[in-house]
């Protein structure tokens, strides 16, 4: 049996399970993280979004490759397997007729209509690529990231039994939203261990180029990622009552 960690990004499940997965891996246990939206943008000029946040992370044209670059080495540390989807971040998705789907004020918001076909287009990969026997993992959405909706909306579609997780960081300043969006499931904390917790921290130190936006620093990660864990003794998985 495989465990399947669907991410959104190309972080997303190494910051919110890295060290449960280190755990899994060095069990025997068959790990496999497919992130949804890997893709490169498309041609053309960025959105002035997408150029704000190239700043922030000290990137440019070559972002998406650095950042899927990262993401192997990330999850090569931690024993598991990778799979890269097309889609390209909702920062760089507009509709057809040009405009850009998202800026700073609806990244964090409901799915765009333009881009409700997408979520059949991962349900269909997904369909396809899984087996019966998979364990599938996917975001609780905590924070309400348009690309962590779409990528829940899809896992949901495909009408299985499904885990989840809660989305670090945005679990980190928003504790009681884990509440809501996990009303009538069933919560299991899975055990880390020291070792565990120093290799998620070494898992998400790998995003380089995500650890300034997301928490200052590398020592205010590993700090936040340690009061986490000890407040969970592990990482708190959920599944549909």
């Amino acid at each position: 049996m495989r465990w399947i960690y669907i991410s959104p990004h190309l972080d997303d499940a190494i910051l919110s399970c890295g060290g449960l997965i280190w755990e899994q891996t060095r069990a025997g246990t068959q790990v496999e993280i497919w992130t949804v939206c890997a893709g490169d943008p498309p041609e053309g000029p960025l959105s002035p979004f997408a150029e704000v946040l190239h700043a922030e992370w000290g990137t440019g044209v070559e972002t998406t490759s650095l950042r899927r670059e990262e993401d192997v080495a990330a999850c090569r540390s931690v024993g598991a397997r990778y799979r890269h989807l097309s889609i390209p971040d909702c920062v760089y998705r507009s509709a057809q007729d040009g405009t850009w789907l998202y800026d700073p004020n609806t990244f964090m918001g409901e799915i765009h209509p333009a881009d409700l076909p997408l979520v059949e287009t991962v349900r269909a990969f997904l369909a396809a690529s899984l087996k019966p026997e998979d364990c599938l993992v996917c975001p609780l959405t905590v924070g309400g990231h348009a690309d962590h909706r779409l990528t829940r909306a899809a896992v949901e579609a495909l009408g299985r039994p499904l885990t989840y997780y809660a989305d670090v960081p945005y679990v980190l300043n928003q504790p009681s939203a884990v509440e809501m969006l996990t009303s009538g499931m069933q919560a299991e904390v899975r055990p880390v261990s020291e070792a565990g917790l120093c290799a998620w921290q070494e898992g998400i130190a790998v995003y380089a180029s995500q650890i300034g936006m997301l928490f200052e620093n590398p020592e205010k990660m590993q700090a936040m990622i340690q009061s986490y864990w000890q407040s969970n003794a592990g990482i708190q998985l959920w599944q549909a009552a």
